[in-house]
């Protein structure tokens, strides 16, 4: 077993798949071959796992025997594969590749289990349908959570192709250079199984992305129809300030209609005016104070309210003007590219 093998950057790989001749002086004394598997696993109560199938095998030419490692395998691997190689035919022991249909089969197991359990996860999102009325709740980050897994699931199941894909090439040279080491049927059973479970898993693959796409096309259910209800309450809220703007001018239109009047009474009713019952009506010759004071107010109003704007604008206008001033990063960078 090579020395990298056992290295952190292969513990953390998410799967691969290696082979090696081993000889003495020459003369081939036996063939080691590893591989690795990783699967996500996500039961309904959203507490996911990981586990893997880490294999290392040791073939040895002179005896024909087979030496299989299961590093840190979880318990369902632990009893499924050595009850699986118990069962083999003798008659196979003298070609190294002969345990990857069982191993593969384990393989295909725990991968459709874990497209399953997330199908299952889908499947219940789907089945939510709000009641009419009601104002829309989705739970996002859930929604989001098992779109994460979805893609994991979906990314070991493109290298667990990619790596019995390898296993297939590597099968292929090693028969390829030692013709007539097994029975002829044999080799046939072989490639063929190896090939069922790359079409197998292939195919998994393709009901993972159903999975996915099943999955996204309920995220954007649920943003759409929160959309809708907050349409919905906007247009309530427009008709509610409708409403207000009626009541406004209901409110502005009393006051034009007594704002003359009240203007009337407030001139009439000044000190400049005198109304006695043998003189009659009678104006003051002060009255002319009255236009003087209330002409240059009146003005000034004006023009204060005219102007202040620009005398004293706003933060939000003093941001836009001094961001109107700025250089452009074209301008700044032009300079440099000339030099």
């Amino acid at each position: 077993m090579r020395d990298t093998w056992w290295s952190t950057h292969y513990k953390k790989s998410n799967g691969y798949f290696g082979c090696e001749t081993t000889r003495d002086a020459g003369k081939v004394t036996g063939v080691n071959t590893w591989v690795y598997f990783e699967f996500k696993l996500l039961p309904k109560n959203m507490q996911y796992y990981w586990t893997k199938l880490n294999v290392f095998t040791r073939w040895v030419e002179a005896t024909k025997q087979t030496f299989i490692l299961l590093f840190d395998p979880n318990p369902s691997i632990l009893e499924t594969v050595p009850a699986s190689l118990r069962g083999f035919n003798s008659a196979l022991l003298g070609d190294p590749y002969w345990p990857y249909p069982i191993l593969l089969d384990t393989v295909a197991n725990l991968q459709e289990a874990a497209v399953w359990l997330i199908r299952d996860q889908v499947r219940d999102i789907e089945k939510v349908v709000p009641k009419p009325g009601t104002v829309p709740n989705p739970d996002y980050r859930r929604l989001h959570d098992i779109a994460r897994h979805a893609i994991h699931v979906c990314e070991s199941l493109d290298v667990a192709v990619q790596t019995i894909e390898s296993v297939q090439m590597h099968y292929l040279k090693y028969t390829g250079s030692k013709p007539q080491h097994t029975d002829p049927a044999f080799d046939q059973d072989l490639r063929a199984q190896l090939e069922f479970y790359r079409g197998f898993i292939a195919n998994l693959r393709h009901r993972s992305t159903s999975n996915e796409k099943r999955l996204q096309n309920e995220i954007q259910l649920a943003f759409n129809t929160v959309a809708q209800h907050n349409a919905g309450t906007s247009v309530e809220i427009g008709r509610a300030a409708q409403i207000d703007s009626s009541a406004m001018k209901t409110i502005a239109f009393v006051t034009l209609i007594f704002l003359p009047p009240t203007f009337i009474s407030s001139i009439f009713s000044m000190s400049f005016f005198q109304a006695g019952d043998n003189n009659g009506w009678g104006l003051s010759s002060k009255f002319w104070l009255y236009w003087v004071f209330a002409i240059p107010t009146t003005i000034a109003t004006v023009l204060i309210w005219r102007y202040w704007h620009k005398l004293f604008p706003t933060a939000g206008y003093k941001h836009t003007s001094h961001e109107e001033d700025l250089p452009t990063a074209l301008e700044v960078v032009e300079p440099k590219l000339t030099v």
